[in-house]
């Protein structure tokens, strides 16, 4: 039988590589991969290598399931959805309709999120949110104050137009490896390479400067930055009086953060600063890459606020080579926020606690009303749950009984609702603590947009039939909502994308018969638009066409080091894993690469310890203890330690503190000790 060649979109980060899934009777056979696509070039990593492992695996849900007893029995789809509706619909009848959560999910296509939202809002809950809320949630809130839109200013491959590059809490060399590509080929013209992390890493490795600061001060070492540019009058004058307002308040707060006190509390010397400083100025065009190792903090508004400041004062934003770069972690966690799955925001990033909102969407769905946001948070839904104010939920392909913080408490209130669904392709921990498990398709059994960290969004077709009863997440949600009594009557994901053209300005032209193997960049407003790869080329979308420069005081971290918990332990990924692993931990050789949990232990405080490299080792905070193998390692700095997230046990430890604002946790910073295990 012929091979046929489907192309598709890596399941994993937010990349958006593309590549061919190889299908010979009607099996998937390999991985060709896609020379001319506009990110990858035809490179994988070894995630996406191995993306295929996942589709055939033994532990694939493939039957509707209901709890009996400590286990579950097979139910018949008509039974689960009747069992989902009936619950549902009676918490909405007996407690009103914020009893009722919905957690979406960033693995889900642009439609399929889209189509979450509207479930939960025609059910009258404003309780809607993704994974966004663990990862880029600040980069949300912070990019629209500052900038006035929430994503990556420039396209991936312009990274290679950049003269200075400023990587700051992204060890992206590891975690985003396909991108390396187009930092070497700047590097390779001149460009001057800026590094900041805890951890030496990987992506250190390429740094012409390296400052490695202390977890949790990222906006003193900013603010440092900042005040450098302006006592040395490196800023863009006629970019700051043209683009943006602000200024003068900045440059009074920075005054209090010169080099030499930045240098106390960052630990990073004070003549790398000023080099860092300097280097990101006079460049003619400099661009900032950041992930989550600056916005999992209390702070992390904060920090992307910081960000955004050393960009404007520069002037670098708006033209090539420039530009604020957030890299997502998740394949499609910026479709699933633009299509609204967020608690603050409908779709398009309408507020939603303006009226005009509800006003647009109740005459484009064509209902009555539609509730008033914020909604509660992918957290305070935990919150809500453990104190009975939330009866039901509905969780789609996110495992927050692994990756939330102090996930010991997550299985109590998760335990504690009345009534839980999810759907998932595995039996992830939280599916264990569900009342029905709803058996869904991977990205390979389904077609549908999906939303890169550039803001490209590609459509990736469907190659192979799910396994047993599995179904797509999309044909799940209508079964449920026509049960409910809702017109959720589409048939593919091309009649859902035809409604976001219609309700989301941002993708008025991205139409399913207009995206190619390059897809198209929003905004992109109609369909004679071409996309737009850099924003704010002609001016921001807030007040006057101005970005806003917000100073930001430097905060400590919730926790820090005591007599009892003498190191900080910060988290993160590797290359090998993908967030709570629930994927990853099933691919055999991704396995073999990387088994077990670990912590990285400085030489010098394994010493002190009495810790030899591979011992086991006991880790423990004020919210439990873990298990893992000690890695001796001179890649952190004395009194930090490193684990990474992908497993278990790691977010026992992890404290529940958020940002005030985008209501994240702080994963990268809590006080911890550690012990040998006899």
């Amino acid at each position: 039988m012929t091979k046929v060649l489907v192309p598709s979109v890596c399941p994993y980060c937010g990349a958006g590589c593309g590549f061919f899934i190889a299908v010979e009777k009607e099996c998937a056979t390999g991985i060709e991969y896609m020379p001319d696509h506009p990110v990858s070039e035809g490179a994988l990593c070894s995630k996406g290598n191995a993306a295929l492992e996942i589709i055939y695996h033994p532990e694939r849900l493939t039957s509707p399931l209901k709890r009996k007893g400590e286990g579950f029995s097979r139910i018949s789809w008509e039974e689960a959805i009747d069992l989902v509706a009936r619950a549902f619909g009676e918490a909405v009848k007996k407690h009103g309709p914020g009893s009722i959560a919905l957690l979406s999910s960033s693995k889900c296509s642009n439609e399929e999120n889209y189509l979450i939202e509207k479930l939960a809002r025609l059910l009258g809950s404003p309780n809607v949110d993704n994974c966004a809320r663990l990862c880029h949630a600040p980069s949300v809130v912070g990019l629209n104050r500052t900038l006035g839109a929430a994503g990556m200013t420039n396209p991936i491959p312009d990274i290679a137009n950049s003269k200075c590059i400023f990587i700051i809490g992204s060890n992206l060399a590891e975690n985003h490896p396909v991108l390396s590509r187009w930092i070497h080929r700047a590097k390779d013209a001149g460009a001057v390479v800026i590094v900041a992390d805890p951890r030496m890493t990987h992506t250190s490795w390429m740094a012409d400067v390296f400052l490695q600061l202390k977890p949790g001060t990222d906006v003193a070492l900013l603010n440092g930055m900042a005040h450098v540019i302006i006592k040395e009058g490196l800023v863009d004058r006629d970019y700051i009086a043209q683009r943006t307002r602000g200024f003068e308040a900045l440059a009074e707060s920075v005054k209090d953060y010169p080099p030499e006190k930045v240098a106390e509390i960052t630990g990073v010397p004070a003549g790398d600063i000023v080099r860092a400083a300097r280097a990101y100025a006079i460049s003619p065009a400099s661009s900032i890459l950041y992930s989550m190792g600056i916005t999992q903090h209390s702070t992390g508004t904060d920090n992307v606020q910081a960000v955004s400041n050393l960009a404007l004062i520069c002037g670098h934003l708006g033209k090539p080579g420039t530009g604020v770069m957030p890299l997502r972690g998740q394949n499609n966690v910026q479709g699933a926020c633009d299509m609204g799955a967020l608690a603050e925001f409908y779709p398009g990033y309408k507020k939603a606690d303006d009226p005009e909102t509800i006003k647009y969407f109740s005459s484009a769905w064509g209902v009555e009303s539609l509730p008033l946001g914020p909604g509660l948070t992918a957290i305070q839904m935990i919150d809500a749950a453990a104190t009975g104010e939330i009866k039901a939920m509905y969780i789609v392909g996110e495992d927050p009984a692994n990756s939330d913080p102090c996930s010991q408490n997550v299985h109590s209130a998760l335990n504690n609702l009345d009534f839980l669904v999810v759907q998932d392709i595995f039996m992830t921990a939280t599916a264990q603590l569900a009342d029905v498990v709803l058996p869904a398709a991977v990205w390979a059994e389904k077609e549908g947009s999906f939303t890169n960290t550039e803001r490209r969004v590609q459509w990736s077709c469907k190659a192979l039939d799910p396994p047993g009863a599995a179904l797509s997440d999309l044909e799940i949600v209508c079964l449920i909502g026509k049960s409910l009594g809702l017109d959720f009557d589409y048939p593919d994901a091309a009649m859902v994308l035809a409604e976001i053209n219609r309700t989301v300005p941002q993708y008025g032209g991205i139409t399913w018969e207009r995206l190619g193997k390059a897809g198209l960049i929003w905004p992109c407003p109609s369909n004679d638009h071409p996309g737009t790869p850099i924003l704010h080329s002609s001016g921001f979308r807030l007040a006057e066409g101005r970005a806003s420069i917000v100073p930001v005081p430097y905060r400590p971290a919730a926790e820090d080091v005591s007599w009892d918990y003498p190191l900080i332990l910060t988290t993160g990924r590797v290359a090998v894993h993908h967030n709570a692993g629930s994927m990853t931990r099933r691919s055999p050789s991704l396995m073999e690469r990387e088994p077990d949990l670990y912590v990285e232990i400085n030489t010098a405080d394994a010493v002190r310890l009495k810790v030899a490299d591979g011992d086991e080792v006991t880790i423990t905070t004020p919210r439990g203890e873990t298990e893992a193998h000690a890695r001796l390692t001179d890649s952190v700095k004395r009194g930090v330690v490193f684990m990474p997230f992908h497993f278990p046990g790691t977010n026992i430890l992890t404290t529940e503190v958020t940002d005030p604002e985008a209501r994240i946790p702080e994963f990268k910073v809590s006080a911890c000790k550690i012990s040998r295990r006899d």
